[in-house]
């Protein structure tokens, strides 16, 4: 058994804990528990479909071109390539013919221009809501020492939504507590949805948009959460989800002229949620920037271009000519005269100096001398004590209204001569770069401004990138089209202050919302795919981040005012997170800010009164007559003991005076602020904020009218023209009977196969057909009524208890329901009295074409069921729950067992279900390497190992019974897909 830890004495112990965004709201949507109550509402007063004015309007029937063209093509606003005889009658009699700004075309785009952009505005459904926080603190409740020392921790779940109890049926009517969104559905009428439903439009600060770069099949999804490996063109790679390959026929049937209208369709949903200071950054490869740059021009409009960025990928791809080592981002504003932008630094280095103008140095004890030639060629060799500095003009060009002489170290120099004037104001400003000594005379008749290399530390960052390789010690890669974290960082950092909304309608693994909660920013991103969610939740939940001190805090006000030289504040904190980190910051010394600086008056009047005195008495003791400049860092051998005092006296105060000078104008030069290092607490850790999990609610989608999937990927690969590919669409009910009657439906072992006989359509509201199979040895005869669900949506539970009550009346023995998707509620409908229902998932190869439906022969309906979970109960005041697997139908004998736990990805519990939300309480997580790798290093000291390992077991960890009288368990596999169960207790 694992040692308890103990944390040190007189060492504190860390403490967990997440950012709030208290002055944020969201409007309060319905759960998936709450859709039946909902669509009532929805039904009486449905909302109309959000209508997108199109940037570029055309008549209808109208077309830019004689012809649609073959290949995306450039032409000219406002005429035609081919020119009019109109246009010739106007260039005969004017002499010039004028010609717009020019704009991309493809094929279908003047059809679509004759109309608005029309997108439906489906609810949102929330499925999961999750507090990360809310498991360590389980964790740390569970390690005996924590349980000991703390009293009890409060439930974080009891007021997530913030509203009261009578306004939480209330749906889209109310505001409640902001928390961050992850969204499976289609982008397109996701971001419909926040704009009309939800009122978003106009307060979104950044996007960050990673489209797929090119029109590759299966380069831009994963199957599975178990397998990186994702190669085109090969046919046991092919997307299992159903909303992924309806994604891809809607995106590439006609190759990049669908493409092209994909993106343009998403970009002026985009802007339409762009705050007026917000900006987009689109994510794209060589294949296609030329492209997404002219559709941006025309969402966006070619003025509110802000700059392409090329940023170094990790490796180089190959090609017959030049490699490619570079991706690029298009950095867009929604008003470019309003772009909020933050500039984002490096540290300067020597070898940024053009020219090599830094070619000299100042010791510590103020002494100058040039640089060696290690040094000139290798900055490590430079001592970090030396002031690296060059010689720069102290003049400005225009003559002065009269002589400026000034005198220093015996030399008088006025700029007047040489038609010039001081840099600053004459002669007190001038005196003061004397007195700092920031003058110094390169030769007896010219003088200088001394700058030193680090009077800036910084240099702003240009458009390329070449810090963006993902490396040894960056996060590993958990989905196959993995976007480096810096690079989305910089973006939002450059784009946003803390408590700005982010969104990111292409989730993918989750790193815009994992570097959003990184650095303070609200965020909402969008998928298609399931498997994309279950990897960004997992990342999500296990995330570990440094505690930014908060600028509205205690500590980060004290902080400041040490940065500052300032008191702080003395108003009540509130931890408005709005107000931003502390940040480090590097001093802006300029010349002008030197001059108007008083305090090196003070400070030199301060020392001379211990300088001279002691200059007179070195002077006295050698029978000089040293001038402070000639006084040497070293006295001749032999030199009486007085002059010796009385020299390294004065060489220490005058030490002393150049530092406090040189403090004096780094405090009171301007600062540059480094967003991207706040100062930490190191005594706290912080995990992600709350956020929820949502869908779009279950929607029919008519059968497709386009060619099967292979016939697609030919015409979007050039090897066949989608006229060529196109054929007659078929009925997929049909299609579903005819591979029921051939297939069957297959569960997990071979001999658990359920063969059917006698199919038929069945003239039904839901059952679409039926038939009978032979249950056990003794031959009984059974019926199975078919329930065919939508070719591309979601079967709920509303549809289950429809479809069985239908069944019962007809008097059928079992109810088999046929989709590619089941919503995770419709997994505890069993059984409706003694007829068994069984959910059979479609597998997406029905989708395709025949060479491709081969690689699934044999396993086109597949059972997953639900979950099978053991309660355990000794009476006492806890329980326990035990996931054995997921429960299957045996045909063979009519009964209900279970399989292992290999196929189950994650599983999670509400420990006190309200039939209103699903809150995850526990969550486990059993095909997942180690999420909590980085946590559990951190809070070593706070929970023991025994408690880290209850996250990766089929056993849960002993909670109280639920007050409810009921939990729910939610099982996900390795595909994205969700079962749920209900208990009483």
């Amino acid at each position: 058994m694992a040692r308890s830890p103990r944390t040190p004495a007189g060492k504190s112990s860390k403490q967990v804990d997440a950012l709030k965004h208290n002055e944020a709201t969201r409007r309060n949507i319905p759960t998936a528990e709450m859709e039946s109550f909902f669509r009532r509402e929805e039904d009486a007063s449905p909302m109309a479909p959000k209508h997108y004015a199109r940037s570029r309007p055309l008549p209808e029937g109208a077309v830019r071109t004689e012809e649609e063209p073959r290949a995306p093509e450039l032409i000219w606003n406002g005429v035609k390539i081919t020119i009019t005889d109109e246009q010739m009658k106007q260039l005969a009699e004017t002499g010039s013919l004028t010609l717009s700004d020019a704009q991309l075309v493809w094929r279908g785009k003047d059809r679509q221009d004759w109309s608005d952009l029309i997108v439906n505005v489906p609810p949102l459904y929330i499925q999961e809501k999750i507090h990360p926080k809310a498991i360590i603190d389980d964790l740390k409740r569970r390690t005996k020492a924590k349980r000991e020392a703390e009293a009890e921790m409060p439930d974080l779940f009891a007021d997530f939504n913030g509203l009261d109890p009578e306004a939480r049926a209330e749906f889209y009517q109310h505001d409640q507590h902001w928390s961050n969104r992850m969204i499976l559905g289609d982008s397109l009428q996701v971001m419909a949805s926040l704009s009309e439903r939800e009122s978003l439009r106009g307060k979104v600060q950044c996007i960050y948009f990673d489209p797929p770069y090119g029109i590759k099949f299966n380069s831009n999804w994963q199957v599975s959460t178990q397998s990186l490996d994702v190669k085109d063109g090969k046919q046991a790679d092919i997307s299992r989800e159903p909303e992924q390959v309806k994604a891809f026929r809607d995106t590439w049937k006609d190759g990049i002229h669908s493409y092209l209208t994909y993106l343009r369709d998403r970009l002026t949903a985009m802007r339409d949620l762009l705050t007026e200071s917000g900006s987009i950054f689109v994510q794209i490869g060589d294949e296609n920037v030329h492209r997404v740059r002219a559709v941006m021009d025309e969402v966006f409009g070619a003025e509110n271009y802000v700059a392409d960025i090329a940023f170094k990928t990790t490796s180089s791809f190959t090609s017959s000519t030049l490699a490619r080592s570079y991706d690029f981002i298009i950095w867009y504003a929604r008003s470019s005269a309003s772009v909020k932008y933050r500039v984002p630094y490096a540290r300067k280095a020597l070898a940024d100096d053009k020219g090599d103008r830094f070619t000299r140095a100042e010791e510590p004890d103020t002494m100058r001398r040039f640089l060696n030639a290690e040094e000139r060629e290798n900055e490590a060799a430079i001592s970090p004590n030396l002031r690296v500095y060059r010689h720069d003009n102290a003049y400005s060009q225009g003559r002065a209204s009269a002589p400026q002489p000034f005198t220093f170290e015996g030399h008088v120099f006025d700029p007047w001569k040489k038609n010039s004037h001081w840099k600053c104001h004459h002669p007190v400003g001038v005196q003061r770069l004397a007195r700092a000594r920031r003058l110094a005379l390169p030769t007896a008749n010219s003088i200088s401004y001394v700058r030193y290399l680090r009077d800036f530390d910084a240099q702003s960052l240009s458009n390329v990138w070449l810090d963006t390789q993902t490396g040894a010690f960056t996060d590993d890669k958990v989905y196959i089209v993995q976007t480096n974290a810096k690079v989305i960082e910089r973006c939002i950092l450059m784009a946003t202050d803390p408590g700005d909304l982010v969104l990111d309608p292409t989730c993918g693994s989750g790193t815009t919302a994992y570097v959003a909660e990184q650095w303070g920013r609200r965020w909402i991103t969008v998928d298609t795919s399931r498997v994309a969610l279950a990897l960004a939740r997992t990342r999500l939940m296990a995330a570990r981040y440094p505690w930014y001190l908060l600028a509205d805090s205690r500590e980060g006000r004290a902080k400041e005012a040490a940065l500052s030289q300032r008191l702080p504040a003395d108003t009540p904190v509130q931890g408005d997170l709005r107000q931003g980190f502390v940040y480090e910051r590097v001093p802006h010394i300029t010349l002008k800010s030197i001059a108007d600086n008083s305090q090196i008056d003070d400070i030199w009047e301060k020392f001379q009164a211990v300088l001279e005195p002691l200059r007179d008495a070195l002077n006295a003791a050698l029978g000089e007559n040293y001038e402070e400049w000639q006084i040497p860092r070293e006295l001749p051998a032999g030199a009486p003991a007085a002059a010796a005092a009385a020299h390294e006296k004065w060489w220490q105060a005058r030490i002393a005076r150049q530092q406090e000078i040189d403090a004096s104008i780094a405090a009171r030069a301007d600062v540059e602020y480094l967003y991207d290092k706040p100062y930490v607490d190191t005594g706290r850790i912080r995990v992600a904020g709350p956020f929820t999990v949502e869908s779009l609610s279950p929607h029919r989608v008519l059968p497709a009218s386009e060619d099967d999937l292979a016939a697609d990927l030919e015409a979007a690969e050039g090897r066949r023209s989608p006229a060529d590919a196109a054929l007659a669409g078929q009925d997929f009910a049909a299609v579903v009977i005819d591979y029921l009657r051939a297939e069957g439906v297959k569960q997990q072992a071979k001999g658990d196969r359920i063969t059917l006989e006698n199919l038929a359509p069945w003239p039904g509201n839901f059952i679409g057909a039926s038939g009978t199979f032979v249950e056990g040895e003794n031959g009984a005869e059974r019926r199975a009524a078919i329930l065919i669900g939508p070719e591309y949506g979601t079967v709920g539970r509303q549809d289950l208890v429809a479809a069985a009550r239908e069944a019962v009346d007809a008097r059928f023995d079992v109810l088999i329901a046929c989709a590619f998707n089941f919503d995770a509620h419709s997994s505890e409908l069993g059984n409706l009295g003694s007829l068994k229902i069984l959910k059979a998932r479609i597998n997406p190869d029905m989708h395709m074409s025949a060479e491709l439906k081969n690689t699934g022969r044999g396993n086109m309906f597949v059972v997953f069921g639900e979950p099978d979970v053991e309660i355990l109960d000794d009476g006492g005041p806890d329980i326990r729950v035990k996931v054995n697997g997921v429960d299957v139908f045996d045909p063979n004998t009519g009964e209900i067992r279970s399989n292992d736990t290999k196929g189950i990805a994650a599983w999670f519990i509400d420990t006190d279900y309200n039939e209103e939300s699903f809150f995850v309480r526990h969550a486990y997580f059993l095909g997942a390497n180690d999420p909590y790798k980085s946590l559990k290093t951190a809070l070593k000291a706070e929970i023991d190992e025994d408690a880290w390992a209850t996250l990766y077991a089929d056993t849960s960890r002993p909670f109280p019974r639920p007050r409810s009288g009921r939990i729910a368990v939610k099982v996900i596999n390795h595909f994205g897909d969700e079962v749920m169960k209900v208990f009483g207790v």
